[in-house]
């Protein structure tokens, strides 16, 4: 916030903040003609959509004050985009401009009366905001004057010619050091104790109770050759405060972390080991294969293996004089490296490129380039008692304290640490601290500190892992710790090297060749990246001839970095299948302005300059945006596949792309009205990841909590899908554990799926989130919780800390326990029933199979497939559920012949049935018989025999109302009852969270931990809502999983509004979730069923239409032929259920966008359905008139419709919605109906008008959708 006066004494609160799309509007009305002479006549949405940073100034009422926008190359069309740097040279010789550190101003606007101070207050912000920007250059015609505002901040360094107009162009320039300079930076002295002190106990006064008054003037007392300390000082005050120990824990540091890419922070030494002793279980080649870890993580991607090249990664050091020389060039470019000598410098060229694909074998899910989690406190021997951990808002206060804590990530390939013998090469930052308004020049204290130690290359720094990410740490690399790395707090490493500005990325040429293949020798893609290499120096094309573009990163004659760019050839294909348009106005970009990423390589040193070498790319091959996709992992796993990227260091620094649901089209029907082919063509799903010219400056909030989420279930994956895909946050530290790992990894082919679907995601989901690229996943079941440690152990007797805990592990089928009644006395289930309920303890045989997830599918598929049960055996299939009825038609459909099948159901605990249907369930029943399936009903299980010679069950036992029987069987599978698993609710009780049936929560998801949040089916509301009826069971698992995460966010994300209590009387009341709830599958007879509802307690269909207020149902087809299709329209007109049953398949997510549709949205159903004109309601959704609805932007339509119908367009009049009102209260007598009324006063309104142009827009902007629609321009 400041203060701006105008010169009439009006006085103004402002703020800065990034420009909006909804501020053209009042941009449009700040132009003027004087602006229009000075940047020309200009497209406002075509400039921001190619700016680089565009800033808006706002008063207290958010009033828009000012505005302006900047590209890193010059308008008026002096120079090529890409050529301008030798422009300027020409104009000034002596002109240090670099695309590094220079921007240009395309356009100012503010309010007149404050306009020189919004222009002052917005260069300081610019200044502020991009700390390598030291020159903004403004460019004019040379006949032009500035004005009275801009003349105040630039002044003329020379003119230039325009390629385009004939008149020459002057050259404007404004400095850094006018507005936001760069830091003074000394040693410290004992007076700068009075300076620094109010900056430290301004926040906190934890340092000064503990060490006493005075600790800031001993630490400064206490230097010498191993112990600095410096200060920032601006106008002779000290801002800022650094200390600096030599003394490191070497020792410890190579037992908790792989610091083999810099070579363990040590002098290369001959006696170094850095290799196993036998040949290394990595090797360069393409196909190595990785060993299975013996903790039973999930097998390895090839891309996760290039996380463990890094180990063979050493720092090579050079010493040319010619490279010295451009080195010192550089130094004097920037005046806070002068502190630097020839011999301070060495540059290490090999490069760490990590992707994590899979990042279960990292420490980190969220930093593709060593950006690990690192739990490791600051290590420095003899210097006392250690600082406690502090964390500051407003300053960066950063100390030490030791802790044990074991951090559990997956082991690497070898047991194998290097052995380090050359001596330190690391210093450690003790302290540091500085006053938030200079906080964004933190990178100035580096050169000084590192001229302090001239024999050493790194600098370290500690940070306790709930610490937010401040300037100064944004440039380190984040270290990546080992398996058995016991500390807390993140590790952060500097190279001297990376103070380096004479940066350069240009066009690689052959000439090149023999460094990019030292760049990427180590990779494991190498070889591709190579022969991308090569074919561009060739031909400057793929084989497939598409244009493609090598670039480089160049420091002091080393290359450091690579990219490989091509044409994007599907963007009308990423359009139509992923929310770019969520970032960009795609109608602003050309079709060859969006390039495809095919492989990019950093060296880790120079990670601080990834978005840099982004921008770059896109100025020098004219492109404005970037799209790199991420591929599923194969079965096959193999290193090379058609669709092999090379590792990308750049994700971390892209954000990933919603995918869109698309539109099942009738193309049959829809004949030469169906969309081009590269729409609807069908591509293996991918993830994407984009960044284009906006996103270059933007940065993103690093969240570092450690987030456990305990299972894998629709909840979980849906919590873990809104945190990945919050591309404002950037989450370093969440971790999935699932007993088999993220689902969807091992899908079995199998037409006919055992296991019933609830519709929140499937393989294809999966893939297109690609979820494995940002959490770790360790796969193992969670056995206890330690609240006071915040860990929990998992069953290897394993560890996992947390920060916080999200516990969505839902319910699953248990071994079901015999009521172990003697059958010689006859029992039936009336004497027998208690004992049903008792826990199995026992040995689980063999051929018991409980099928929880595709895993435990795959598993009985398999051993029926081995023990030739298919051919030969009996199967039992024992439940209720429907997941009984999709197993049997699985069983059928694998081979498995009806009269071998046994469908047993347990007395019901419940009068609504799993199909709530009769019409179905008959179907069904006689599809069962017609299949020779024997079917028994009522019956408990009592007992089962096992075969003498082995573990196997050979007979089972059941008792019913009547009398015992018993069946043969080969394999059993058991659905009788889902409930919490015996392991999970005994780490529950164990940990004193309260559990009653189910683990109980509030509405805000908290168990009565507040570090310990919970959501699913494992979940119940606490006694005090008095709603023991509603759970969580009743409501979409994705739904669910969406809340919660966004209860999440109000922690972490700063730009959301602070959540306001509610008041006491509404804080009994539970949520009610809107989302439907949806299961599905194939069942007996071949038919594809589906069934969507609202939220409900369960209740009998017929029970609910003898309701007075059930609507109606409409329902065409018989469900015996398959054909059978019903909707339930509520009292209010409203689609509230579906089902379907037939015996083709249909279009699933079609279906799921006619849920909570009006009746009138689709072509006056209930009318039609009335007058007999619909026979059959799947031809009925097939025709071309239904597609918009089906569309994934249509519910966007709906809110725009009805924010004009509740808008009040014209002046003294109502709106429609206000109208509707108060016809309802009555305050308007009306003569006709209100109906008629009302359509009448829409038809003599704007509101008609307003309506059809929104519609129309509507269809002419998704037209490559849905080009079945006319609109005027193609009539």
């Amino acid at each position: 916030m400041s203060i701006l006066t105008s010169p009439r004494g009006k006085v103004e609160v402002i703020h800065c903040r990034r420009t909006e799309s909804q501020d053209i509007y009042c941009i449009k009305n700040l132009i003027r003609k004087f602006t229009q002479k000075l940047f020309g006549r200009l497209n406002i949405i075509y400039l921001l959509e190619k700016a680089n940073l565009a800033v808006t100034l706002c008063n207290d009422k958010e009033e828009i004050m000012a505005q302006a926008t900047f590209v890193d190359y010059p308008n008026w069309n002096v120079a090529r985009q890409d050529g301008w740097i030798s422009v300027f040279r020409e104009m000034d010789k002596d002109l240090p401009c670099t695309p590094l550190n220079t921007l240009f101003l395309h356009l100012f606007v503010a309010v007149d009366e404050y306009s020189t101070g919004c222009c002052k207050e917005i260069i300081k912000t610019v200044f502020k905001t991009v700390p390598e920007l030291h020159y903004i250059f403004l460019i004019v015609p040379s006949f032009m004057s500035l004005g009275s505002t801009l003349i105040t901040v630039f002044d003329q360094v020379g003119t230039v010619p325009s390629l385009s107009y004939s008149e020459d162009f002057a050259v404007y320039i404004c400095y850094r050091e006018n507005h936001y300079p760069q830091l003074h930076i000394r040693r410290a002295r004992v007076e700068d104790h009075d300076d620094l002190m109010p900056i430290f106990m301004r926040y906190d006064n934890i340092l000064k109770e503990t060490y006493g008054e005075y600790f800031l003037a001993e630490l400064i007392e206490a230097q010498d050759e191993e112990n600095h300390a410096a200060v920032c000082e601006v106008e002779g005050v000290a801002v800022g405060f650094m200390s600096v120990c030599s003394r490191v824990n070497m020792t410890l540091l190579h037992e908790c972390f792989d610091l083999g890419p810099f070579h363990g922070l040590c002098v290369p030494h001959p006696d170094d080991v850095l290799e196993p002793p036998q040949a290394s279980n990595i090797d360069n080649s393409q196909g190595a294969v990785f060993s299975k870890s013996s903790r039973s993580r999930e097998q390895v991607p090839p891309e996760v293996l290039e996380q463990f090249q890094m180990r063979k990664l050493r720092i090579h050091y050079f010493r040319s004089q010619l490279a010295m020389s451009k080195i010192m060039d550089d130094l004097r470019l920037d005046e806070s490296l002068s502190a630097l000598s020839d011999s301070d410098i060495q540059v290490p060229y090999n490069v760490i490129s990590v992707h994590l694909e899979n990042p279960k074998i990292s420490s980190s899910s969220s930093n593709p380039s060593f950006n690990g989690i690192c739990k490791v406190p600051l290590l420095f021997k003899d210097i006392g008692k250690p600082f406690s951990d502090t964390s500051i808002a407003g300053i960066n206060l950063i100390s030490s304290s030791e802790s044990s804590t074991l951090q559990l990530w997956p082991e690497e390939p070898s047991n194998f640490h290097p052995t380090y013998k050359g001596a330190s090469a690391v210093f450690c930052i003790q302290l540091f601290c500085i006053d938030e308004k200079y906080e964004a020049r933190s990178l100035d204290f580096m050169s000084f500190v590192f001229s302090l130690f001239p024999d050493k290359d790194f600098c370290m720094i500690s940070l306790p892992h709930l610490t937010p990410e401040f300037v100064l740490v944004q440039n380190f690399v984040k270290i990546i710790p080992f398996n058995n790395c016991s500390l807390n707090h993140d590790l952060y490493v500097f190279h001297r090297a990376g103070l380096l500005k004479s940066i350069n990325i240009r066009l690689a040429n052959i000439m090149d060749t023999y460094k990019v293949e030292n760049l990427v020798k180590t990779l494991m893609l190498n070889k591709k990246i190579l022969e991308d290499f090569v074919q561009y120096n060739a031909a400057f094309k793929d084989l497939e001839g598409t244009p493609m573009r090598t670039f480089v990163a160049e420091v002091a004659e080393q290359i450091v970095g690579i990219a490989v760019i091509k044409n994007e050839m599907d963007i009308e294909y990423i359009r139509s299948h992923y929310n770019i348009e969520d970032f960009i106005y795609f109608s602003h970009h050309q079709r060859e302005e969006h390039g495809h990423l095919f492989h990019f390589a950093l060296n880790p040193i120079f990670r601080h300059y990834t978005k840099f070498f982004l921008k770059e790319i896109l100025r020098l091959d004219y492109k404005s945006c970037l799209y790199y996709p991420i591929y599923p992992q194969t079965r096959e796993s193999k290193f090379q596949n058609p669709y092999a990227h090379s590792l990308t260091s750049a994700l971390h620094y892209l954000v990933p792309v919603r995918p869109r649901r698309q539109i099942v089209y009738p193309l049959e029907k829809l004949g030469i009205n169906a969309p081009s082919k590269s729409v609807s063509k069908d591509l293996s799903a991918y993830a994407l990841y984009h960044t284009n010219r906006k996103l270059t400056l933007e940065p993103k909030i690093t969240v570092n909590a450690r987030i456990v989420v305990v299972g894998a279930s629709s909840v979980g994956i849906s919590f873990l899908e809104t945190l990945v895909f919050c591309s404002h946050l950037k989450f370093n530290n969440l971790t999935l554990i699932s007993t088999h790992g993220l689902p969807g990894k091992k899908p079995y082919s199998e037409e006919r799926k055992f296991l019933a679907s609830d519709h929140c995601f499937n393989d294809k989901d999966y893939a297109l989130m690609s979820l494995c690229s940002w959490v770790n996943v360790v796969v193992g079941r969670m056995i206890a919780i330690d609240r006071a440690a915040k860990q929990i152990v998992l069953s290897q007797d394993e560890i996992m800390f947390y920060d916080h805990l999200i516990l969505c592990t839902g319910q699953q089928y248990q071994v079901p326990c015999p009521t172990g009644v003697d059958l010689s006395e006859h029992p039936t289930n009336r004497e027998v029933a208690e004992l049903s309920k008792q826990r199995y303890t026992g040995k689980v045989p063999p051929n018991l199979f409980i099928l929880n997830d595709e895993e435990d599918c795959l598993n009985a598929l398999t051993w029926m497939r081995n023990n030739s049960i298919i051919t030969e055996g009996n199967v039992i299939v024992y439940g209720n559920t429907l997941d009984t009825y999709t197993t049997v038609e699985a069983l059928l459909h694998i081979g498995v012949r009806g009269s071998c099948i046994y469908l047993v159901h347990p007395p019901l605990k419940s009068v609504t049935t799993c199909l709530n249907n009769s019409t179905v369930e008959k179907a069904v029943a006689e599809a069962l018989e017609e299949a020779g399936v024997i079917t028994h009903k009522d019956a408990l299980l009592a007992q089962w025999e096992m075969d003498p010679f082995s573990d196997f069950i050979h007979t089972v036992y059941f008792t019913t109302y009547t009398k015992p029987f018993s069946l043969p069987c080969s394999i059993f599978f058991s659905f009788y009852e889902k409930n919490v698993d015996y392991d999970t609710f005994k780490a529950f009780n164990d940990a004193c969270l309260v559990y009653d049936g189910r683990l109980v929560i509030d509405t805000n998801f908290h168990t009565n931990d507040i570090a310990i949040r919970a959501a699913g089916s494992l979940t119940k509301f606490s006694n005090r809502y008095y709603a023991n009826d509603w759970t969580h069971s009743n409501f979409s698992s994705k739904e669910i999983g969406f809340q919660l995460a966004a209860a999440m966010l109000n922690l972490f994300d700063p730009t959301l509004e602070p959540v306001t209590e509610p008041p006491a009387d509404l804080d009994r009341l539970i949520p009610m979730y809107k989302g439907a709830k949806i299961q599905g599958g194939i069942l007996p007879g071949s038919y594809y069923y589906l069934h969507i509802a609202k939220p409900a307690i369960p209740t009998p269909l017929e029970v609910l239409m003898a309701q007075p207020d059930f609507g109606s149902q409409l329902i065409t087809g018989n469900a015996k032929e398959g054909t059978y299709f019903r909707i339930h329209i509520n009292r209010y007109r409203i689609i509230e259920t579906i089902t379907c049953l037939s015996k083709t398949p249909f279009p699933v997510s079609n279906y799921l966008r006619l849920f909570g549709q009006h009746e009138q949205t689709l072509n006056n159903l209930s009318d039609r359905y009335d007058d007999k004109l619909i026979s059959d309601f799947y031809s009925y959704f097939t025709e071309s008139w239904c597609l918009a609805v089906f569309h994934d932007r249509f519910i966007d339509l709906r809110k725009e419709l009805r924010q004009i119908l509740v808008s009040k367009e014209e002046e003294g009049l109502l709106s429609m919605e206000q109208l509707a009102h108060k016809i309802e209260d009555e305050e308007i007598s009306l003569v006709e109906k209100p109906r008629e009324y009302l359509k009448r006063v829409f038809e003599d309104s704007i509101y008609k008008s307003l309506v059809e142009k929104s519609i129309l827009e509507y269809l002419h902007y998704n037209y490559y959708h849905l080009p079945m629609y006319a609109w005027p321009g193609i009539i």
